[in-house]
């Protein structure tokens, strides 16, 4: 696998990965809950998404060659980064009026 596909299979599984705790009710996607997901973990699935995204991406690193170093900058970028690629399931979760 190129280094360019693997890039881009990274930002694909982002922008899913972000999105996945807004469009399902269940926690983590798997376990039932008795109540509605909250904000709050709603959030915390989201950090657990982020470090699985990271874990691939640094696996695919891995795999393509030498892993690059990476200070606070990076993890910065990428978190915020991950928090603009999950907005399109918050608006859909939270900002958009249903029609019932």
């Amino acid at each position: 696998m190129t280094t360019s596909v693997s890039a881009w299979l990274v930002l694909a599984l982002a922008l899913a990965a972000a999105n996945f705790p807004f469009l399902t009710a269940r926690a983590l996607g798997v376990i039932a809950l008795a109540k509605p997901k909250t904000l709050g973990m709603r959030l915390g699935e989201l950090l657990v998404f982020y470090f699985v995204t990271g874990a691939v991406g640094l696996l695919l690193e891995q795999r393509a060659g030498q892993i690059a170093p990476q200070t606070w900058e990076f993890y910065a970028i990428t978190v915020f980064m991950f928090l603009t690629l999950a907005f399109p399931g918050f608006v859909y979760r939270y900002l958009l009026k249903r029609h019932d």
